[in-house]
This record gives C-alpha cells, sequence and structure tokens, in this order.
C-alpha cells in the first residue's frame, strides 16, 4: 500500500523529558494526518547545529488523530539530538513522514511485545493500534537501571507490561531475554514483535526460533536519506540486500540473513 508521504513544519507544542537521556517531543501538524502505521518513523531536520548535516530517523512514538499531534521519543546521543532536546512549545521542527514500512496486524490475540532502550519508541503506537482489533499484549520493556524507567502507565493502559533492568532496582534483574517469561518449556505467545539494539533483537529471534514463534523486529540500520535513494542503511535478506528506511524497518525474522 503506497502511503502519502508528507514534508511539513510541525509546531512543537511540549518538550517532555523523562530521565537524563531521554525525551519525548509533541508536534502539531499543520494539516490532517496522512494514514499513519506502528513500526513507521520520521527524518527529522536538525537546523542551527553546526555539526549535524543529515536528517535524524526516529520511531513514531504515538499518535493522536484528534489532535493531530504525533510524539517522538528521543535518545540524546550527539549534537543533533541534543540540540532537539532544547526546541521549546512554539518552535518548529521540519519532519518526512510517514516513511517505511509497517508491523502486521497478527493472527492472534497472544501477542509479546519487546522492547530495549530507544527501541521500545514504536511500541506504544503498535500496542493502541493492537487494542483497536481487541488484542491487548504483553509488553516487555528492558532498561539500564530504575532512573530510566518510564511511561509505564502510559503502557499499562494496552497490555500487561513486564520490566527488567540491568542492575535489578526495578522489575526482574537482567536483559529482557533473562526474563523469567522465557525461561518456560513453552512460551506463550504465537506472535513477537521486537525493536531494540542489534543483540538484542537477534537473541530474541533465537528464542522464536526455538519456540517456533512468530517474530517481526525493526531494525535501527544507520540511515541518510530515508526514502531509499543513498543506499546506506542496506541489510542482508532473502532477497539480497535490501533498504531498511523502505523495504524495512520491520522484517520477520525468516526474512533476514541472522
Amino acid at each position: 500500500m503506497d502511503i502519502k508521504k508528507f514534508v511539513q513544519d510541525l509546531l512543537v507544542v511540549e518538550t517532555t523529558r523523562l530521565n537524563k537521556r531521554h525525551f519525548i517531543l509533541e508536534l502539531l501538524a499543520p494539516e490532517k494526518f496522512p494514514l499513519i502505521l506502528p513500526g513507521q518513523f520520521a527524518q527529522a531536520l536538525v537546523e542551527n547545529s553546526p555539526t549535524t548535516f543529515l536528517r535524524r530517523p526516529f520511531s513514531i512514538h504515538s499518535v493522536d488523530y484528534q489532535k493531530n499531534t504525533l510524539r517522538l521519543l528521543i535518545q540524546i546521543k550527539g549534537d543533533g539530538t541534543r540540540h532537539l532536546a532544547g526546541l521549546k512549545a512554539g518552535d518548529h521542527l521540519n519532519l518526512i513522514y510517514p516513511l517505511g514500512n509497517s508491523f502486521s496486524l497478527p493472527f492472534t490475540k497472544d501477542v509479546l511485545l519487546v522492547g530495549g532502550g530507544c527501541g521500545v519508541a514504536p511500541l506504544l503506537f503498535l500496542a493502541q493500534f493492537l487494542n483497536q482489533s481487541q488484542i491487548y499484549p504483553t509488553i516487555l520493556l528492558g532498561f539500564r537501571t530504575k532512573e530510566e524507567v518510564s511511561e509505564i502507565e502510559e503502557y499499562s493502559k494496552y497490555g500487561k507490561v513486564l520490566i527488567t533492568t540491568d542492575d535489578g532496582t526495578e522489575g526482574e534483574k537482567g536483559l529482557v531475554v533473562d526474563h523469567s517469561i522465557f525461561q518456560r518449556e513453552r512460551i506463550p505467545f504465537k506472535k513477537i514483535f521486537c525493536c531494540g539494539p542489534d543483540a538484542m533483537m537477534k537473541a530474541v529471534a533465537k528464542i522464536a526460533r526455538m519456540h517456533r514463534t512468530d517474530c517481526e523486529v525493526s531494525l535501527e540500520n544507520t540511515m541518510a536519506c530515508g526514502f531509499g535513494v543513498c543506499l546506506c542503511c542496506i541489510t542482508p535478506t532473502d532477497k539480497g540486500n535490501e533498504r531498511v528506511c523502505v523495504e524495512g524497518p520491520v522484517f520477520n525474522i525468516n526474512r533476514l540473513k541472522w
């Protein structure tokens, strides 16, 4: 399905710091949104940052069609994201959106969402989307420490939330794949959606294969253009090298050369 893409200056409604490393930008669009699907992303133009030359890709964290706003969950990594963290209400941010493909609507209600780090970003919108089909997923979120745990009340509106922290200060101790839900002889899920660091997604994919559970992952390859021209985000698949920004970012694990 070919979804209309916009290049727009969106109004900053609010910038909300979640913790030292993460924040949310709430943005108001100047006209009615096109159809936006969970897993799609936006390319943001970072202006007035002399060391940032290319647009930055961010998963769409949530969409409110009534207010005509969307939210981006962003991790501060360098000058570009640090500049975005300083945006104030009334400022503008230029976006190209919605880009990429999306997660699929599952054939089952036994669904697990797994996110680690800033990889949790697309999962809130996915959970909202699943609820429209009367699917209330289990949502497993991994953080480094208690200080980085955030938006649990928001996620809990849409499913059962489980937490791991690397240091054990909140939820179960360890990585998401160390959670007790994965230590059973048979996991109670028929579909897994996952986003986060490559090592985490590969570990979840290994568990999914072991249990013969269908699994989709959202890749976070480095991107430049965001719409398939520069070819810097390719990943090996069963059809050869494919562009994460166009054929992805969401792939079924059976298609990836992992």
